[in-house]
């Protein structure tokens, strides 16, 4: 597991879910593979198919799901030389919220990519944090990535009808429509963060500034 943690895809307790990924196949740089959607078929395959071997219980599966996902993109997106990639990342002025995968942009700024192996409700959560992320980054993309078809399709719905806001779309990481995202990404200008200074003017009165004119200040 040296490789991810090298690579700062997985830090701390995270190590399950990279050893589970890196038992799968020795070097992700050598899978084969077509298209986008295919690689991530593969590796999810092949962790399910291992699954119930490698792990005893119910809640230890869907915390290591959810970590492998997000590994199998990360590693996807290194494959097709779309970097850097934040993970688990901070955004300024957006309090509160660590995104799964980010990338900037000089195009549109931050490029979020939510990942989950399925909704249920935690889509709402996933189109919270876009509208928060758009609040400060109104040109940002945000996307929310699944396992299932059918939960895309859904949210995709609701976002026609406005009951989702924030979210540029849902996708499903096993079909055509994720190869055309990773597509549009590779077609961005992806560059690292810039920092950013909270307050920025040429006129700042400091405290040298102050004493040189008023010693006894």
């Amino acid at each position: 597991m040296g490789l991810l943690q090298d690579l700062d895809i997985v830090k701390g307790n995270e190590t399950l879910a990279g050893g589970i990924f890196e038992e799968l196949f020795p070097s992700f740089m050598e899978v084969k593979y077509n298209k986008p959607s295919e690689y991530i078929s593969t590796y999810w395959n092949g962790y399910l198919e291992k699954r119930d071997v490698l792990l005893d219980n119910e809640q230890q599966k869907r915390g290591v799901n959810g970590k492998i996902f997000e590994i199998i993109i990360a590693t996807l997106l290194i494959r097709e030389k779309i970097y850097p990639i934040y993970m688990n990342a901070k955004v300024a002025f957006v309090p509160n919220i660590n995104y799964d995968l980010l990338l900037y942009s000089t195009d549109r700024g931050p490029i979020c990519l939510s990942a989950k192996t399925s909704f249920r409700e935690r889509y709402k959560q996933a189109d919270l944090e876009a509208i928060a992320m758009k609040y400060v980054h109104r040109r940002s993309n945000c996307y929310l990535i699944t396992l299932s078809e059918d939960d895309a399709n859904m949210v995709n719905a609701k976002q026609k009808i406005g009951d989702v806001i924030g979210l540029d779309s849902a996708v499903c990481a096993t079909s055509s429509d994720f190869d055309d995202v990773i597509e549009e990404i590779k077609e961005l200008n992806l560059v690292e963060s810039p920092e950013i200074k909270v307050i920025t003017t040429n006129q700042v009165v400091t405290e040298n500034k102050i004493k040189a004119i008023f010693p006894d200040a």
